[in-house]
């Protein structure tokens, strides 16, 4: 009944997107309320949706429902189609997008309500931005999904650059802002191009890109082994660019120079959680083969750990809260790679119930992805909401603020618990789970590799707890800082009233396992069929008395309440001096940490020393081949053109002679012609 009006999840906000840029200097807010229409409507329709595929047994049983039209034909045989397939992973996706986006629109009512008449543009964009995200999370194959994937990033170059001019904190910040957008579009397109030949490698191998037609037992067995692992890694390059993986990590933090709700978007409900989606997606080609999940846990763990590393001494309340998601990013692809792993292994082996404990690790991830989103965003406004009140992002410059903006305070305590680990949060359930899938899969094969993957997780969980309570300290507690004296109070409700929102979800989102919530997620057709996660009703009970019976369990906890104690110490104090634990700014680790472990310069290197070379080479070929051949040729009928121009004299006797010229060397060339022949 409500399946098949799937499409019209992104068109709403795609028909928003064009409404407010019309119109949007003529409505309420900028087209503001258009905005935020059109997000409820696409959510309404997203639970209905969800809420039919979930409860109908005609749909649960195959796993997926799809609708398809044939866009068009290309020689060769290959169809392509436009139109919606829907499972438990898409459902997820579009639950949570709609609706952290339909909250971070109304927080704009607020945030944004200095911009004038660039509201227009900023609620238009926004809009084309969700629409990014639902048609993605809906799409029904591999083309479709790209164009989606673009118009996210288009999206991310010019809501990151939203104050590229005239950005209230002068000059300088609205260069920043420019470079900022450049430097995001440019690195996500590197990941762009690698996606783009996946997608090539795939439609070569599969002949076609349709998800219901590639991921199905006896198609995945016709093609060669080898073209899908090609395809697989190059599609997940795209996912390290667009979800700023390492070593395209950099460019995240530097994305903080766009509005905070941008940021909100960006890393809770957009953008960076396309690249988690696309590799659960992609998991009935990723799994045949295990040394590709071994590679996307690698990557996970190791982006956990410097990220975590990077926000440990960072100033900016906004930069911390972003190498926080990329460290959070990188616990999602460690989960997928772990779980992964074991299904891979336990459809080589035929082990069932192997493939079934590594589909735990595949749950561990999407529900940490969806936990993420929900305190992340809580966050990010959090922290908007202190830099609208108090007019910086310096921590330093902040303290004392819990005093006169509680339910801030609060709000971001509860969401910095959340995103720790602390026990009962929503981050806590996921993130053991996580972990502890890690540790079962150094049960099998790379046991070492899995074993230091295992030790980075539960470093970074203590690096988390500490970078988070450092920033909730040194914001809300501790001296005033020099802006914390000027501050105005509290936001406005507009803003507030979402943050209350986001903080229930941080906090209890996490107990839905209680209700079976694996049961709920499937891995989608691959070659042991239609495979469900979880084991049977009661599931999220017995999970509970796992964790609480594991001794890892117990030690994550310590640490995570050891991270927190020494964040009071060193941060909440009346008599605070962080700097005291710097050595006045000597320490070598500091200063590594600061320079972001010389990640921008490694790519200011590589940019002159290998882009800058390549681009001169272009060029030259552009000037000198391309342009001379075009230019040479324009010349020379210019040329020939003016030669003969000066043959235009006026002069009747002058054009009388050429005739006749002409006319006895056409008589002499015929004789000759003649004379030839008869000579034959």
């Amino acid at each position: 009944m409500f399946i098949e009006y799937t499409w019209l999840i992104p068109v709403i906000p795609l028909l928003c997107f064009l409404i407010v840029g019309f119109l949007g200097n003529k409505t309420p807010q900028g087209g503001g309320y258009i905005a935020i229409t059109g997000a409820a409507i696409a959510t309404v329709l997203a639970v209905l949706v969800s809420c039919e595929f979930w409860t109908s047994a005609a749909y649960s049983d195959v796993g997926y429902v799809t609708q398809q039209i044939t866009w068009f034909t290309l020689p060769g045989g290959f169809t392509l189609h436009f139109g919606y397939y829907i499972d438990s992973l898409a459902c997820l996706t579009m639950l949570f997008a709609s609706f952290i986006a339909m909250l971070i629109f109304v927080y704009s009512l607020g945030y944004m309500h200095d911009e004038g008449v660039r509201k227009r543009r900023y609620f238009g964009e926004v809009s084309l931005f969700l629409t990014g995200m639902l048609g993605l999370a809906v799409s029904s194959n591999f083309l479709e999904m790209f164009i989606f994937w673009e118009i996210m990033g288009l999206c991310s170059y010019l809501l990151i650059g939203f104050w590229s001019f005239n950005h209230p904190d002068g000059d300088a910040a609205s260069e920043n802002a420019a470079s900022a957008a450049k430097k995001a579009f440019l690195v996500t397109r590197l990941g762009d191009v690698c996606l783009m030949a996946g997608l090539f490698v795939l439609l070569f191998a599969f002949k076609t890109l349709d998800y219901a037609d590639m991921f199905t037992e006896e198609a995945l067995a016709a093609v060669d082994p080898n073209m899908i692992i090609l395809g697989s890694l190059l599609i997940f390059g795209g996912v390290i660019g667009k979800s700023a993986q390492f070593p395209l990590l950099d460019w995240l933090p530097d994305a903080m120079a766009g509005p905070t709700t941008v940021s909100a978007l960006i890393h809770a409900a957009t953008m960076v959680k396309a690249g988690v989606y696309l590799t659960a997606r992609c998991f009935p080609l990723f799994t045949q083969c295990s040394w590709i999940l071994l590679w996307v846990a690698i990557i996970g763990g190791v982006t956990a750990f410097f990220a975590a590393t990077m926000a440990l001494n960072n100033m900016n309340i906004k930069k911390v809260l972003a190498y926080s998601t990329l460290s959070q990013l990188g616990y999602m692809f460690l989960a997928l790679g772990a779980g992964g792993y074991m299904i891979a292994l336990g459809l080589e082996q035929g082990n069932e119930a192997l493939i079934v404990a590594g589909s735990a690790g595949y749950t561990a991830g999407l529900l940490h992805m969806v936990n993420h989103a929900f305190f992340k965003a809580l966050l990010f406004l959090g922290s908007g909401s202190v830099i609208h009140s108090c007019g910086t992002e310096d921590m330093r410059k902040m303290g004392g603020l819990g005093k006169k903006m509680k339910i801030t305070s609060i709000t971001m305590l509860i969401g910095s618990l959340s995103i720790s680990g602390f026990p009962f949060f929503a981050g806590f359930w996921s993130k053991d789970l996580i972990i502890e899938s890690v540790m079962h899969a150094s049960d099998f094969g790379e046991q070492t590799l899995f074993l230091i993957l295992w030790f980075l997780a539960i470093v970074t969980a203590f690096m988390t707890a500490f970078y988070m309570f450092r920033m909730w300290f040194m914001t809300f507690q501790g001296v005033e800082g020099v802006n914390a004296h000027h501050t105005h109070g509290e936001s406005p409700k507009s803003m507030v009233v979402p943050l209350c929102i986001l903080s229930i979800f941080a906090a209890g989102l996490g107990f839905v396992i209680l209700f079976g919530f694996d049961n709920l997620i499937s891995i989608g057709e691959n070659a042991a069929g239609n495979l469900q996660v979880g084991s049977g009703e009661g599931k999220g009970f017995e999970y509970i008395t796992e964790i609480f019976g594991n001794v890892y369990t117990w030690m994550t906890i310590v640490l995570v309440l050891m991270a927190m104690g020494i964040a009071y110490l060193m941060y909440s104090k009346k008599t605070m001096n962080p700097g005291k634990f710097n050595k006045n700014g000597e320490s070598r680790l500091y200063h590594a940490l600061t320079m972001r472990w010389w990640f921008p310069q490694l790519y200011d290197q590589i940019a002159w020393k290998l882009g800058y070379g390549v681009a001169r080479g272009v060029d030259f070929v552009d000037k000198n081949i391309i342009d001379g051949t075009v230019n040479g040729i324009s010349n020379a009928v210019i040329g020939g053109g003016e030669i003969l121009s000066k043959a235009q004299t006026g002069n009747v006797r002058s054009y009388t002679t050429v005739v006749f010229g002409g006319v006895v060397v056409f008589f002499c060339v015929i004789l000759g012609i003649f004379w030839y022949m008869g000579g034959l």
